[in-house]
């Protein structure tokens, strides 16, 4: 069924290019309008980028400050121990000194209790002897 028995063929072609430059018009506007909003993208995702960028260099600082805290806890371990190490190295000389100490004393007393039974045993020999 044709349109229009009475359209001619030029005005056909009129229509058809009207409707072509329309729908140019219509390609032109939606590429504009996403040219607009890739810009507007465009900020937003370089603005998350930054934002992302930010809390990764905060969590990196973050983790650094914490390794230096563990690492100065850490030294500050190890000189606590090496200074409780030192005391019991200390206490254990001192107290190995005393029993050195006390050996020598006992050794001395029974020394002088030996010369004394000595002493005597001489003393009652001499006694018998006269």
């Amino acid at each position: 069924m044709p349109r229009n028995l009475d359209e001619k063929f030029s005005d056909r072609l009129d229509t058809a290019a009207k409707a072509r430059a329309a729908m140019l018009e219509k390609a032109k506007a939606r590429a504009e309008a996403a040219r607009a909003t890739a810009e507007e993208r465009a900020k937003e995702r370089q603005a998350i980028a930054a934002a992302r960028e930010e809390r990764q260099k905060a969590r990196a600082d973050e983790k650094a400050r914490i390794a230096a805290e563990a690492e100065a806890a850490r030294l500050a371990a190890e000189e606590q121990k090496r200074r409780e190490e030192e005391e019991l190295r200390l206490a254990a000389e001192a107290k190995k000194r005393e029993e050195a100490e006390a050996l020598v004393r006992l050794l001395a007393e029974q020394k002088a209790a030996r010369d004394a039974r000595y002493a005597a045993r001489k003393e009652r020999q001499k006694k018998g002897k006269r």
